[in-house]
C-alpha cells in the first residue's frame, strides 16, 4: 500500500515567525492517526525552514518538511542557490524540483529539472518531481503524451533504484491558482498513465511503489474525490495550506 502524502506548498508566504504560528497551530490539531494514515509536510520557503525544523525537532513532531526547490550544484559560486548538502543539513525530508512556476519563471528545463532531482536523491531528500500541461496542450488532446515526456526526460539518469525513492506530482498549469480543478477522472487518466509508463520502463513493483501526487487548486471541497482515483496518491496542495483548517480538513480527506 501507498501511503498518502499531503505537502503543503507554502511558494512565497509567511516570514520565519508566521511560519512557527502556522506550524504550532498544526502541531495543535493533528493526532496520531492522522499521522499514520497520511504523511504530512510543509514546504516553507528557505528563510523559514531553519525556523520550522527547530520547532518539530525540538517538539518531537511527526510533521515532515521541505524545500520548494534545490539546486542542481553542490556548492560554489552560485549566487541565490541553495544545496542539496545544506538542505539535508536541516533534515529536510524533501524538494520540489520542476514546479511549473519555476519552470515558467526561471526557465527550468527537464534536463535541469532531472540535474535537481539527482542532487536530492544524493543527499537523501526525496524530490518531488512536477510535471504538467498547459490549458493549448489540454484542449489539443495531447496532455498525457506531452506529461509522459516531461516525466521521462525529467527521470533521465536516475536509476531503478532512484525512482523507487521519488515523488511525481502531477499539475495541470491551468489549474494552478486560478480556481479550476481537473476532474477526479482527468487526474486518475494522467496518474494511471505515469504509472503504466514506469512499470514498463522500470518494473512493476516499481511503477507500484511509486507515489504521484495530483496539484492545482486542490481545496477540502474536492479532495475526496481527487483521492478516490486509485493511482493518485496524495496532493502537492498550494493556496489552501496557507490556512491551517482548510489543511487539516485536506489531510483528513478520508473523513469526507
Amino acid at each position: 500500500m501507498r501511503k498518502p502524502l499531503m505537502a503543503g506548498n507554502w511558494k512565497m508566504n509567511f516570514n520565519h515567525l508566521e511560519a512557527i504560528h502556522l506550524v504550532q497551530k498544526l502541531a495543535f490539531t493533528f493526532t496520531d492517526d492522522d499521522y499514520n494514515t497520511v504523511d504530512i509536510a510543509v514546504l516553507p520557503p528557505f528563510t523559514s525552514i531553519r525556523s520550522v525544523e527547530t520547532l518539530i525537532h525540538g517538539d518531537g513532531l511527526k510533521l515532515q518538511f521541505g524545500s520548494q526547490d534545490i539546486s542542481a550544484f553542490e556548492s560554489g559560486a552560485y549566487t541565490g542557490e541553495i544545496s542539496g548538502v545544506m538542505l539535508a543539513k536541516l533534515g529536510c525530508h524533501y524538494s520540489v524540483v520542476g514546479h511549473s512556476e519555476r519552470r515558467l519563471f526561471h526557465g527550468e528545463t527537464n534536463e535541469i529539472v532531472s540535474k535537481k532531482a539527482r542532487a536530492a536523491l544524493s543527499h537523501s531528500i526525496t524530490p518531488i518531481i512536477c510535471v504538467g500541461e498547459s490549458l493549448e496542450v489540454r484542449e489539443a488532446g495531447n496532455h498525457v503524451s506531452y506529461t509522459l515526456d516531461q516525466v521521462e526526460k525529467s527521470l533521465e539518469g536516475l536509476s531503478a533504484e532512484n525512482v523507487a525513492a521519488i515523488v511525481i506530482a502531477y499539475e495541470p498549469v491551468w489549474a494552478i491558482g486560478t480556481g479550476k480543478v481537473a476532474t477526479a477522472q482527468d487526474a486518475e487518466e494522467v496518474a494511471s498513465g505515469i504509472r503504466k509508463w514506469i512499470s514498463n520502463r522500470f518494473t512493476t513493483k516499481i511503477g507500484e511503489q511509486t507515489r504521484i501526487l495530483y496539484g492545482g487548486s486542490v481545496k477540502a471541497s474536492n479532495i475526496a474525490e481527487i483521492m478516490a482515483g486509485p493511482n493518485v496518491d496524495g496532493a502537492l496542495i498550494g493556496g489552501a495550506s496557507l490556512d491551517p483548517d482548510e489543511f487539516v480538513a485536506i489531510c483528513r480527506f478520508r473523513l469526507h
